[in-house]
């Protein structure tokens, strides 16, 4: 009667083990479902070679707290004292495909704090910025704003702290699941800094693109190509491919 007794002890152990178990699967599962993760690998004319990811976490049916890191410092940044940014913000939609993502991001690095003469430090810029993107059946799209200020100055004598504006716009038909073409164009400007006052274009470019997609989703490829508007420049480039997690 006792080893009967135990042997019932231990099945109902077991069974609220795993009822226990089966209970947390299923709220990972859950909290899973509302995570998203994006992982881009870019290079371009300007800014050489630079992964990218981005992230996100569902709070709401129409809410979802946003992450994003640039490695700047795979390209042209790696002279600029590692270059590097992350920021988080939030993302909603306003329209059916066309959500809005303001974020606010801080840069690693001596490129606005120095005009990369002083010391590589955090906090070397910060960059409020607003994406915008339009994901529907037919037209994709996305346009995108950040200014990159300084957050500390650390220059000495004659350095001068630098901030830039940076916008891109871009528009596209998707001609098949796996197939789509659109223009894209895209504008710096140093706005200047501690001891410049007028502002430059640093490069301004225009162009077709094309892209490859996994129709099911989780991958691409997109080339985009053209002008730089620029008077003294060419053309430019600026490939880059993307999975999702």
């Amino acid at each position: 009667m006792k080893k009967r007794f135990t042997k019932m002890m231990v099945k109902g152990a077991l069974m609220s083990i795993l009822c226990l178990a089966i209970q947390m699967t299923d709220a990972v599962a859950q909290d899973d479902s509302k995570f998203s993760f994006d992982v881009s690998l870019n290079s371009d004319t300007f800014f050489g070679f630079y992964p990218f990811f981005q992230g996100s976490y569902s709070v709401t049916e129409s809410l979802d707290f946003t992450f994003y890191g640039i490695l700047w410092s795979g390209g042209t940044g790696g002279g600029w004292g590692n270059w590097t940014e992350f920021g988080v913000g939030l993302n909603f939609p306003v329209a059916e495909g066309i959500n809005v993502n303001p974020q606010i991001g801080v840069l690693g690095g001596n490129l606005l704090s120095s005009g990369t003469a002083g010391p590589a430090i955090f906090g070397d810029g910060i960059v409020p910025n607003l994406t915008i993107g339009l994901d529907k059946a037919k037209t994709e799209g996305q346009i995108y704003l950040g200014y990159y200020a300084p957050l500390r100055n650390e220059t000495v004598g004659t350095q001068t702290t630098l901030s830039y504006l940076h916008y891109w716009a871009n528009f596209g038909f998707k001609a098949s699941s796996f197939f789509s073409l659109g223009a894209h164009f895209e504008h710096l400007v140093n706005t200047g800094g501690s001891e410049v006052e007028s502002s430059t274009d640093v490069y301004q470019w225009l162009g077709p693109y094309v892209q490859f997609s996994r129709p099911s989703g989780g991958a691409f490829a997109r080339l985009s190509f053209g002008t730089d508007l620029v008077e003294g420049r060419d053309s430019f480039f600026k490939l880059t491919t993307g999975f999702s997690f």
